[in-house]
């Protein structure tokens, strides 16, 4: 059944072991000055958590919650920069690099003379970009912790939660980047993520926007995000967040299979 929907596009027989050889081919690929960049992308969130959140939160207040529990504004916004800082490293590593490999310098053309399918770059893509959305959620993590903003049994709760969102933002991010045809698209792309930073209820809650507003923000998958992750290390989850990982869980599958079908029509021309 799945060869008929999906023809052609996966085999599942050795997939994970070719999906993990395109992996391991960026892990050999590495140079000393990506460690640069892969750490000056986790202090964005950070600074933004100590500017607004500890900053802006001595004037703010304390919040009530929807579920009535009350938190500091900085415990408040700090689940918010973790989802942030998770879309963030995953959507550098299957934005503009992936693209790049992509279109300019020709090197899943010759991935594809080997047994490695499409689907299986795709994935071996998005693997790869976890490697730097799950050190960004780590290292967030701790900080949180170390800030007394959740504890260490919610923060481990927390964890997995943000490693599904990076593999959510990094699926999206590869199917969209297929879609591209120049550098200058990408500004559009930077565009809505920022906007996207701005309103999912990263510092209000989305029930100080209006109705038609915050019905827009919650279908975002940044929202969901953010609500999912809040729930958890704020007010210790629940059923509530089954939606959300639905809701991520879903966009991860469709990302990854647009993007593997988007590459084999695009590289087979």
């Amino acid at each position: 059944m799945v060869s008929i929907v999906l023809p052609r596009l996966i085999s599942f027989e050795g997939a994970p072991r070719r999906s993990f050889s395109v992996a391991e081919r960026n892990v050999a690929a590495l140079k000393s000055a990506y460690w640069v960049v892969l750490i000056s992308g986790f202090f964005e969130p950070l600074l933004y958590l100590l500017s607004i959140g500890v900053g802006v939160g001595a004037l703010v207040g304390d919040l009530t919650l929807p579920g009535g529990t009350v938190v500091s504004y900085a415990a408040f916004v700090a689940p918010a920069m973790l989802a942030a800082s998770a879309m963030s490293g995953a959507l550098a590593e299957t934005t503009f690099n992936f693209f790049g490999k992509m279109k300019y310098m020709k090197l899943y053309d010759g991935v594809l003379a080997t047994p490695v399918q499409p689907f299986e770059i795709a994935l071996g893509e998005l693997s790869w970009a976890m490697f730097r959305g799950t050190l960004y959620s780590a290292a967030f993590l701790a900080v949180m912790v170390a800030l007394d903003l959740t504890s260490a049994v919610r923060a481990l709760v927390a964890f997995p939660a943000a490693v599904l969102v990076g593999f959510a933002f990094g699926a999206l991010g590869m199917a969209l980047s297929t879609f591209m045809r120049s550098w200058q698209d990408f500004d559009l792309m930077g565009s809505a993520q920022f906007t996207l930073f701005l309103f999912s209820g990263t510092f209000v809650p989305a029930e100080a926007y209006p109705a038609l507003l915050r019905w827009l923000i919650e279908v975002t998958p940044l929202y969901r995000a953010v609500h999912l992750i809040r729930g958890i290390s704020v007010q210790g989850g629940g059923w509530a967040q089954l939606l959300d990982v639905l809701y991520l869980v879903a966009i991860t599958v469709f990302g990854l299979l647009l993007a593997g079908r988007r590459m084999g029509r695009l590289l087979r021309k």
